[in-house]
């Protein structure tokens, strides 16, 4: 594990496997909930990284690092957020046929895990969803589309993911959804967090139900608008 000091309260504590990520997380969590991690506000995953803000001093905390052996675990759970989704992708054929399965069956293999948000980042709201099976991985697109309208349901290496407001992205593209995934106008602001445990639910094998009347319903908010 590599320590990096960041700012005067900060450390980035790099890892070499996502499983190590998880096990460095769940094992913060642990000793902060034991009162061992004085002034801590913040444990913020990244694939390969935990950045462990608000230290009263962070060079105590660097020492004792070299002796943790986290065991492998996973960090607290957190909400439960469903996501309706409408299978309409670009890429649905194109997945349907590097899984040689049906586009049914796409559907019904996308929607039955339970994910979990491992961590967030490239844009704000956006979260990587673990839990599909590795024989469904799917590599990313070999040119990237200059927009990816916001809503978009998409994979790509291990993880599933949402984009929350229009931009590029070279992920396939599954289906859409209209639940907001930011609005720094609502609270909590973003749905997704490192933690959350995510259901994606197709709304035609349901008899079309509306996808943001199922948003307000769970989480009590309005529809509001995606960020541009």
């Amino acid at each position: 594990m590599r320590i990096i000091p960041v700012g005067l309260r900060a450390l980035l504590l790099e890892v070499t496997e996502p499983a190590h990520t998880a096990a460095l997380v769940a094992e913060l969590h642990r000793r902060r909930d034991r009162g061992e991690l004085a002034g801590v506000q913040d444990v913020v995953p990244g694939e390969l990284t935990v950045l462990v803000d608000g230290l009263d001093d962070p060079a105590e905390l660097a020492g004792r690092l070299a002796g943790w052996r986290p065991t492998p675990a996973r960090p607290p759970d957190g909400p439960l957020v469903e996501v309706p989704v409408r299978y309409d992708g670009a890429d649905l054929a194109e997945v349907a046929r590097h899984w040689q399965v049906t586009e049914a069956e796409v559907r019904r293999i996308h929607s039955a895990p339970e994910y979990r948000v491992a961590f967030c980042g490239f844009a704000p709201g956006f979260g990587y969803l673990t839990g599909l099976p590795e024989r469904y991985h799917l590599p990313r697109r070999a040119v990237p589309r200059t927009r990816v309208p916001a809503g978009s349901v998409a994979l790509a290496g291990g993880y599933a993911g949402i984009y929350p407001r229009d931009s590029p992205g070279g992920w396939q593209l599954l289906g859409s959804t209209d639940l907001v995934l930011f609005d720094p106008d609502r609270d909590p602001v973003a749905l997704l967090t490192p933690g959350a445990r995510v259901r994606f639910r197709d709304v035609d094998a349901v008899g079309g139900r509306d996808g943001r009347t199922g948003a307000r319903e769970r989480h009590g908010a309005g529809r509001g608008e995606a960020p541009a």
